[in-house]
């Protein structure tokens, strides 16, 4: 499986490095995801969408 939410659907992004010299070289970000066990299932959840959940007391629904 890839690297992304399966609640808000997030992915890797690409970027730039830069060094002193200013030369720039392609990168991945990756976003942080955690496994999260959700009515019984197993769910690959970014940590932005824990802490909204958590923050706004609801709770995680996964996206299939």
């Amino acid at each position: 499986m890839s690297r992304t939410c399966q609640v808000c659907g997030r992915s890797t992004t690409s970027s730039q490095s830069r060094s002193h010299s200013n030369i720039a070289t392609k990168r991945t970000q990756r976003i942080n995801i955690q496994t999260k066990n959700i009515n019984g299932e197993k769910v690959k959840v970014c940590a932005k969408c824990i802490k909204t959940a958590t923050k706004n007391g609801k709770e995680i629904r996964a996206l299939k």
